[in-house]
């Protein structure tokens, strides 16, 4: 596991737009339509806004001074219950087969128990295959249909874990 010259911290407001380009890009890298994701999402432009709420936070992955990825965490939209939802979590080629995942993943999950969460949520595609096995090796199982509304219709991979 490879840590040297990445930081995990925090989103600030000027991370906005490098934060988006991160996400856009590898929406595109990875071959996933514009729509139904968070490629099209208003969020995605204003990460600092929007995780400037209760209970919610969103980390950047910097590596020397370049934005290279992030994952966040929030209520789950359009959901009764206290289940918060794994968002938005994207990295750059750099970022990648070094551990960072887990890390970001274990820190996400951390303070979601701290904001008093019972379980985590997400949403992802089916060829985002890395993806999908760094959440099972995470302990996320994989649901048979959506909780609540993210409004992300093309993501039809859906898993769940309790924390």
């Amino acid at each position: 596991m490879i840590y040297e010259d990445f930081i995990i911290r925090e989103i600030k407001t000027k991370d906005n737009k490098a934060l988006a380009k991160v996400i856009r890009n590898v929406i595109l890298e990875m071959g996933a339509p514009k729509v139904g994701t968070a490629y099209e999402d208003e969020a995605t432009d204003k990460m600092f806004e929007t995780y400037e709420k209760e209970k919610a936070v969103y980390y950047v992955l910097e590596h020397k001074g370049n934005v290279v990825g992030g994952a966040g965490i929030a209520q789950l939209d359009n959901f009764d219950g206290n289940v918060c939802e794994l968002q938005k979590m994207y990295f750059l080629p750099i970022a990648r087969g070094k551990g960072l995942g887990t890390k970001l993943i274990s820190k996400c999950l951390e303070k979601a128990k701290e904001f008093g969460f019972e379980s985590c949520y997400l949403e992802t595609l089916p060829y985002m295959q890395d993806a999908v096995k760094l959440y099972h090796k995470n302990g996320f199982t994989n649901l048979e249909k959506p909780l609540g509304n993210t409004c992300h219709y093309s993501c039809n991979v859906w898993m769940l874990k309790e924390i």
